[in-house]
Formats: C-alpha cells, sequence, structure tokens
C-alpha cells in the first residue's frame, strides 16, 4: 500500500466553505469517515471553533453546492443531503450524502479512477486549505491523479503535493508516537493539537484549553511539557528514550 498526502489551497471565492473557515481561523474540520462508489459520496465530519464559527459552518454547509467535494464549477444538478449528527458550543458533526450525475466529479471520484478500488481518504480542513490523505494502492497511477485533479481545479486552486511514502497500516491502524504516553498526557496533547494550540497563531491559549478540559492550568501545562519531551525524544533519538511518567 502506498499513502499519498497532499493539499488544495482555494482562491478567494471559491468554495463557500473555504470562505467560511478563512473567516474564523481558529475553526477545523476533519472527516471521520469517507466513502465513495461510481454514482454516490458520503462522509461524516467533525469541526470544533468557536460558537460562532461552528454556527457559520453549519449554515455553509447546509446552503454550499454539494459541500466541499463536487469539484464541478457549474450546477451539476446532484442530489444533496446534510444531517447534522451533533452541535454543541465546542463541536460539530455532519452527515453529507450526495448522488452524481454525469457532470459531478470529485477527488474520491478521481482517485477511483486512477487509483483503484479499496482506498482510504482522511482529510483536514483549515483556512482555504484542503488536504487529504489517501492510502492506494501499489499499482495506483497517481501522475494520472495528480494531472486529472490539477486539470479539474483549474484557476480555483493551487495544487500541492507533500508526500508519496509506503503506508503499511491505515490511517486508523497505524502506530502514534503518543501511544507510550499516560492516558492524561495523550488526552492534553491530543485536545491541544486538535484545537490549535501548536499552530502560528494559536486556535487556543492554555487557559482556554485548561477550562475545556477542566483541569487547573498549572496541571495541563505540566501533562503538555512531560508530553512534548517524550514525542520529541521519541523522534529525535532513534535509540528511543525512558518511558514517561505516569504520575499525572
Amino acid at each position: 500500500m502506498r499513502e499519498l498526502v497532499f493539499a488544495i489551497d482555494y482562491e478567494d471565492g471559491c468554495n463557500a466553505v473555504a470562505e467560511t473557515l478563512a473567516a474564523h481561523p481558529e475553526a477545523r474540520i476533519r472527516s471521520l469517515s469517507l466513502h465513495a462508489t461510481a454514482e454516490s459520496l458520503w462522509r461524516v465530519d467533525h469541526a470544533t471553533g468557536s460558537p460562532e464559527a461552528l454556527a457559520a459552518i453549519e449554515e455553509t454547509v447546509r446552503m454550499a453546492d454539494y459541500y466541499a467535494d463536487c469539484l464541478a464549477t457549474d450546477e451539476c444538478g446532484a442530489t444533496q443531503t446534510t444531517e447534522v449528527l451533533e452541535h454543541t458550543e465546542e463541536a460539530l458533526v455532519l452527515y453529507s450524502y450526495w448522488e452524481r450525475t454525469p457532470t459531478c466529479i470529485s477527488v474520491p471520484h478521481i482517485a477511483r479512477d486512477t487509483l483503484g478500488d479499496g482506498l482510504l481518504f482522511e482529510t483536514k480542513h483549515r483556512g482555504r486549505e484542503y488536504t487529504w490523505r489517501i492510502i492506494h494502492s501499489e499499482d495506483g497511477d497517481v501522475r494520472t491523479f495528480m494531472e486529472r485533479l490539477e486539470a479539474t481545479l483549474g484557476d480555483c486552486a493551487t495544487l500541492e503535493m507533500h508526500r508519496m511514502t509506503a503506508a503499511s497500516e491505515t490511517p486508523s491502524e497505524a502506530p502514534s508516537l503518543i501511544d507510550g504516553l499516560p492516558a492524561k498526557q495523550r488526552e492534553a496533547l491530543r485536545a491541544a493539537v486538535n484545537q490549535g494550540y501548536y499552530e502560528t497563531p494559536r486556535g487556543i491559549d492554555v487557559a482556554g484549553l485548561a477550562e475545556q478540559l477542566d483541569v487547573p492550568r498549572s496541571t495541563l501545562t505540566y501533562r503538555l511539557r512531560r508530553a512534548e519531551a517524550y514525542v520529541m525524544g521519541q523522534h529525535v533519538d532513534e535509540r528511543g528514550v525512558d518511558e514517561p511518567s505516569s504520575a499525572l
């Protein structure tokens, strides 16, 4: 199996969801599940951000043509269904489904045509940047996939290749550097990443993150520092490091 990671960077006014996310820099959308057949596409997405951002995302998704997947530049007549599975002050979970017409096209459908069946998709959407991770077989024609995708995007977006590597595990099964962390440190680190704590500018500060996790700020700071030290040690030192303390 092979891993293909690339980003689509939309120009102003070319994608409604990208415009909404650009207006709310703290907001993020990531796919929980994404599947496509020759005739349809369906997906479940998890969005985070401020209450105002989540409300704007929900409104945009309900109003936008075929969510962020149909790349047709004109009305293609597809049937779109969007349902809100969960909407809280901190998160929004969306289910989207659409049936294709002959003029509909999308990243997953181009991938099915050029990379084969049995594909796994993972997406992250921040601002106007829409990042895709695809796991495909060794027989996939990546060059043709990228050429077709770039031609389909036209002047609406730029396409940037991030990496092409061997992938022996699926996205959900791949081992993580944080697997060796104590549960509370792992929870703190994941929350920090998901909420944009490590981005520039920060999507959230320590105080806001501590409030969300319902822990004292000093405790959260300690957990993040221990987790960061462990992950960096694992990444940099090829000989490994000692197992982290489970004190907190």
